[in-house]
């Protein structure tokens, strides 16, 4: 399907904010930005890198600067995107389509456009990988676990290490172990059935 249509169809299935998110859209559109869809949302970016993002969401609609750290915000309309647990995404919470003033978020829309063509980014920081006593010691004793354990992305792993390991009881760590062992060398991450 392509972009248009599938904006369009995301637009129409979140009906409470269809002007609103069609007011966002036409903004955006008259942009520099490029349309497209990532993550099943309405997508904004340069060279392919996502500058900014909408969608509606159960009480209200937004929209997500990615690098929104970096803007002025001097209407002081951006909120700390998932609450203050993201470094550089900020939201701008819509409650109607009343509320949108077309001329300062172009200012907003603009300013985070010059702001990616600067370079301005938070560069994402790796954190080590905590293995779990009972996950290292599967991964030693079977081969080819090891194997595709090394060959999933950094996120996968980070993602079947944390789980294991976070359960407080050996008990359940060892459960968690053997449910994602055929996942795991299956290639699909923990988390993957819910991604679309």
């Amino acid at each position: 399907m392509s972009p248009d249509r599938t904006i369009k169809a995301y637009i129409a299935r979140h009906r409470e904010w269809s002007e609103g998110l069609g007011m966002l859209r036409t903004i955006l559109n008259k942009s520099d930005l490029e349309e497209t869809v990532k993550w099943g949302a309405p997508t904004y970016t340069i060279n392919g890198k996502i500058v900014i993002t909408f969608a509606g969401f159960k009480n209200h609609f937004a929209l997500w600067f990615h690098q929104g750290v970096f803007l002025k915000d001097k209407a002081k309309k951006l909120v700390s995107a998932q609450g203050g647990s993201t470094k550089g995404l900020r939201q701008w919470r819509f409650q109607s389509a009343d509320e949108i003033d077309s001329i300062l978020l172009s200012r907003y829309i603009l300013e985070a456009i010059e702001n990616h063509k600067a370079g301005k980014r938070i560069k994402p920081t790796s954190k080590k990988l905590a293995v779990s006593a009972e996950l290292r010691s599967a991964l030693k004793k079977d081969l080819s676990l090891k194997k595709a354990f090394e060959s999933l992305t950094p996120g996968k792993q980070r993602e079947y290490a944390d789980h294991i390991g976070s359960a407080k009881q050996e008990k359940t760590r060892q459960s968690r172990l053997e449910k994602a062992i055929p996942k795991i060398k299956k290639g699909v991450g923990l988390n993957d059935q819910y991604k679309t």
